[in-house]
């Protein structure tokens, strides 16, 4: 499954679009991260517990937002973007979406 944030993908002829697909996934912070975060807040620096934690949120929102994809017979997903929002305290929404389509 090809992905793009374009709105097309090059060298290929899109012959069908077929719908908006998407995939989101909710997390929660873990305390021990909080933790280690609210050190690193104090010293400066990269939060890399968060950074790890947002990363897997996006790759698991692509990956649900592709099966979407494959579920509707797409060959692609172009005009890929990311969303995110607060669900409550210390939890959050991670959104993929785009425009499903077959390619010549």
């Amino acid at each position: 499954m090809l992905i793009s944030n374009t709105d097309f993908i090059p060298g290929r002829e899109i012959i069908e679009v077929i719908d908006i697909v998407r995939g989101s996934t909710v997390r929660a912070r873990h305390i021990g991260r909080d933790i280690v975060a609210g050190l690193r807040n104090i010293v400066g620096g990269e939060i890399t517990e968060y950074t790890k934690l947002l990363a897997e949120s996006r790759e698991q929102a692509i990956g649900r937002m592709l099966a979407d994809a494959e579920r509707i017979g797409a060959d692609a997903v172009i005009n890929v973007r990311f969303m995110t929002s607060m669900v409550m305290q210390n939890a959050a929404e991670i959104l993929a979406y785009g425009t499903a389509v077959r390619l010549k």
